[in-house]
């Protein structure tokens, strides 16, 4: 969307905790990619998901720097577990310290280490599972945890129009678009889920487990 539509977009929707904007600000200043931060619009929304589907368990793939655990935590009932795994070690201390600022610190179960290798570690059930990770990682991470998920659970998948690059030709040598798209089509054709893509930002899917 345009600058002023977006302008408008957030005059309308609610606020982030101070918490987070600060948190926003910093990951934005320090790192090099540092737009990759949920912010506030879609903040909000995993925030509004968390209250409608009110999960007892979460698992978000792809802490960065803890923004979108912290809103999964906040729209979440204060005894539900978010287990969040980061690859990047070199992020943990920086995820460790907003951790410990926030009210929901208790909640919050950070692990560091490559995805698929962490999660045979983990107990579920996940009621709803956050992906945000290298993409070529996303489909076997998908089959991976949709054993975790129960029936009438929910997993949100980030960056899934990625900048537009799914409605193009793709080189072969374009590892990310390749396997969005392929995660995609995956979905869309998957007999035991259903499926809806909005256009937020970079593409943002809900799926539901039948």
């Amino acid at each position: 969307m345009d600058e002023a539509l977006e302008t408008y977009v957030l005059d309308h929707t609610g606020e982030e905790p101070e918490l987070l904007r600060r948190l926003e600000r910093d990951t934005k200043v320090r790192l090099l990619n540092g737009r990759m931060v949920s912010g506030r619009l879609q903040g909000r929304l995993l925030v509004m998901l968390c209250r409608m589907i009110k999960p007892r368990k979460i698992l978000e793939l792809g802490t960065f720097t803890g923004y979108s655990a912290l809103c999964l935590a906040e729209g979440s009932a204060p005894d539900t577990e978010v287990h969040t795994i980061e690859h990047n070690d070199e992020l943990e201390t920086t995820i460790q310290d907003w951790f410990a600022q926030s009210p929901y610190k208790n909640q919050l179960h950070l692990h560091i280490g490559e995805a698929l290798e962490v999660l045979p570690t983990l107990e579920g059930p996940f009621d709803l599972v956050y992906l945000d990770l290298d993409k070529r990682a996303y489909l076997p991470c998908l089959q991976a945890v949709l054993p975790m998920v129960p029936s009438g659970g929910f997993i949100l998948a980030d960056n899934t129009l990625w900048g537009g690059k799914v409605l193009k030709p793709i080189a072969p040598s374009d590892t990310q678009t390749l396997a969005i798209s392929e995660f995609n089509r995956y979905i869309a054709t998957h007999s035991g889920l259903e499926t809806v893509l909005l256009p937020l930002r970079d593409g943002l899917t809900l799926i539901r487990k039948k």
